[in-house]
């Protein structure tokens, strides 16, 4: 079948693009999984209801109060908390503007096939090949003539290849479209929750910090005459 023959070529020498997408005709990665979901959950707090599930960063209104809580002897001891639970925010964004990045080279990809799959569909019942190119190697082409075809190869990941009526290709492909656009859509809304639990954080420990110079000011009546 030719068009599982394209496939194996792509297969055997075809660059592969983010997410191990190769870059030659009607091959495509399957859809972006959210195994990192995990990440930042614990005993840190409460947490988010959406996505990641990340641990909101309580304002401080009234710091007097939070150093009498358990826990918090001393300021030392709570700006080293707050500064923990900010690298952890900081991990957390790493996580997803790598995850967003990848999301954005995926989603591209996806279009073209579905646009290439599209193109197979009419020509399937054509008596005439269909002219194409494929990546043999990098910055290397091969022409290749394919016989029109209901059948197409798709990465599912892994180095795992199968075959697919294009009606089911186009299907599949269309969902985990769906899914990765709903995934960057999650990502970005978490990105702007993670920005705001920064400021919350730096806000937080201005004021442990401020609360600190002034206690020290009142132990030390020296430091206040004029």
């Amino acid at each position: 079948m030719a068009a599982a023959g394209g496939s194996e070529a792509a297969a055997a020498g075809g660059k592969r693009g983010p997410l191990g997408i190769p870059e030659a005709a009607f091959v495509v990665s399957g859809a972006g999984e959210r195994g990192w979901a995990a990440l930042g959950r614990g005993s840190w707090g409460r947490l988010r209801a959406v996505g990641l599930g990340i641990p909101e960063a309580a304002f401080m209104e009234d710091v007097d109060s939070f150093m009498k809580q358990p826990g918090n002897e001393t300021a030392d001891v709570v700006l080293k908390k707050l500064d923990e639970q900010y690298q952890k925010y900081k991990f957390l964004e790493l996580n997803l503007a790598q995850k967003k990045r990848r999301l954005k080279s995926q989603i591209p990809e996806i279009k073209q096939t579905l646009e290439i799959l599209k193109h197979m569909q009419k020509k399937k019942d054509s008596t005439h090949p269909m002219e194409t190119r494929f990546l043999l190697a990098d910055n290397l082409y091969c022409k290749a003539s394919v016989p029109p075809t209901d059948k197409v190869c798709l990465w599912l990941g892994a180095n795992v290849m199968l075959e697919y009526d294009i009606d089911e290709a186009q299907a599949l492909l269309e969902k985990n479209l769906s899914t990765a656009t709903k995934n960057l859509d999650l990502l970005e809304e978490d990105l702007d929750f993670l920005r705001d639990q920064f400021t919350t954080t730096e806000v937080n420990m201005a004021r442990v910090y401020n609360w600190d110079v002034k206690r020290r000011n009142k132990q030390d009546p020296s430091k206040n005459k004029a």
